[in-house]
């Protein structure tokens, strides 16, 4: 339909507006719809509602989320606290169609989860990387709040680089790199996909951080590792030394020395665990293990993948301005 000019003394002008009289903005505007609607039409097929049932002292409770089917044969991600607990999941995709689901794996660590249902022609969404993310880059969220399957909404990626918190059992850890978004999230929207403007998935959205405020565990190399693992073997196997720590500024003329600002302050020792027998012990600073910068609990947290399991890592610390090599054996964090 052609654009009209505005109305003069009560009456419209049916001549098309000049492109010079459009409103300034209505370019920038029709490519952020096209956009939006793009990303929708790409993505909804592949994103489903998840209905799960729980058993409680007071019989049985439904919960719901979201989940993003990630290959044709049936494979979804969602997130772990969606099926936390669940005997029973059903997933239901915007065609109508409905299937039972099995959890495959699950991660309360970084709150993420496969389930798998038994289809072989789903339209997967295609995995981006969070890493190339800017803070103001337009981002996508598509799910089923409150069952409504295949709703959108969009906004900006409003920080970068949030950490959540998670426990299973007591083990804690911090999931690095969230994705921190406006884009409307509401309850129900847990599980489901955020996407670039590409339509790719770069995030699992998984908690609503406050009003107008949404995080996302992001899609990247190490949670591409969780769910390769959650695929195959069902569960992730991590190292643990067993330290509680923080990220602290280096003396001056540590820093200068390394040519870095920051190392890990060890605040605890867990009694009987890897660090205990290697010797840490509280106020060290840990600047490198095994030759790999350390300067927050994010950069360790990195290393205790399954691999380390049961194999010497050596710790370099600074103790009361002195640098001390460490050498201690990971074992499987139990969860």
């Amino acid at each position: 339909m052609p654009k009209l000019k505005l109305i003069s003394d009560g009456v419209a002008d049916a001549t098309p507006a000049s492109r010079a009289e459009r409103l300034p903005d209505a370019d920038a505007f029709d490519a952020y719809s096209r956009t939006v609607s793009g990303v929708a039409e790409r993505l909804t097929p592949s994103v489903a509602h998840l209905a799960v049932s729980r058993r409680t002292r007071r019989g049985r409770a439904e919960g719901a989320g979201s989940g993003v089917s990630i290959s044709s044969d049936g494979y979804m991600l969602t997130s772990a606290h969606v099926v936390a607990g669940g005997n029973g999941v059903s997933a239901t995709f915007s065609d109508g169609r409905e299937f039972s689901a099995e959890v495959v794996g699950s991660d309360a660590l970084s709150d993420l989860a496969v389930v798998r249902v038994d289809a072989r022609d789903l339209a997967p969404g295609q995995l981006g990387d969070a890493d190339d993310l800017r803070v103001g880059q337009l981002v996508v969220a598509i799910g089923s709040p409150m069952g409504l399957a295949g709703s959108v909404t969009a906004g900006v990626v409003s920080a970068l680089g949030r950490s959540l918190p998670t426990q299973s059992g007591s083990a804690v850890r911090l999931v690095e790199n969230v994705i921190q978004t406006d884009a409307a999230l509401n309850p129900g929207n847990s599980g489901g996909a955020l996407a670039d403007g590409l339509g790719r998935v770069v995030g699992i959205n998984t908690a609503v951080a406050g009003i107008g405020l949404g995080l996302a565990v992001p899609i990247n190399d190490a949670t591409r590792k969780i769910i390769s693992s959650l695929m195959n073997e069902g569960r992730v196997r991590r190292a643990y030394i067993g330290i509680v720590g923080g990220s602290r500024p280096l003396p001056p003329r540590i820093a200068t020395r390394l040519g870095r600002e920051k190392g890990i302050e060890v605040v605890e020792v867990v009694a009987g665990s890897p660090a205990g027998r290697a010797g840490l012990r509280p106020e060290d600073l840990i600047v490198a293990v095994d030759g790999e910068p350390m300067g927050d609990v994010g950069d360790l947290q990195r290393l205790m993948v399954a691999e380390r399991i049961g194999q010497g890592v050596e710790v370099e610390v600074v103790r009361e301005g002195a640098f001390l090599k460490l050498d201690l054996i990971p074992r499987e964090l139990e969860t």
